[in-house]
């Protein structure tokens, strides 16, 4: 069974833009030195400067490296444990846009098979609810 959208909540509402119908993470700019952090910062992490204004990451871009993960995670997870856990891939991809690379972000991967995972392949932001 799958819940309806409006009976799940996020586990973090202020880093993305879900239930958005194309969801974005929210992160920040700092407009002293173009610096973007995620998740938003109110201070830059590049030059400690106070002028950061809230932007919405790029959904596409390429997995700069990638592994499996075969046990379950800590809290907060609440996916399946024990003999029901499922190793799923965990990437860190370069979010791109039209001028370029914008910033490198961890993520799962909806992938979990080690065969079909590449370094460079494309990918695009999904979100995956859990029950």
């Amino acid at each position: 069974m799958v819940n309806d959208v409006s009976t799940q909540i996020a586990l973090a509402p202020e880093i993305s833009t879900w239930p958005d119908a194309e969801p974005q993470l929210i992160g920040s700019r700092c407009t002293d030195c173009a610096a973007t952090a995620f998740p938003a910062q109110a201070r830059c992490p590049k030059c400690s400067g106070g002028n950061t204004e809230q932007v919405h990451l790029p959904r596409r871009g390429t997995v700069i490296a990638w592994t499996t993960q075969g046990f379950p995670p800590g809290a907060p997870y609440k996916g399946p444990t024990g003999k029901n856990f499922v190793p799923f891939g965990v990437g860190l991809v370069e979010l791109t846009d039209d001028t370029g690379p914008v910033i490198r972000v961890e993520g799962r991967l909806t992938e979990n098979d080690p065969t079909k995972l590449q370094f460079g392949m494309d990918v695009e932001l999904t979100i995956v609810t859990f029950a």
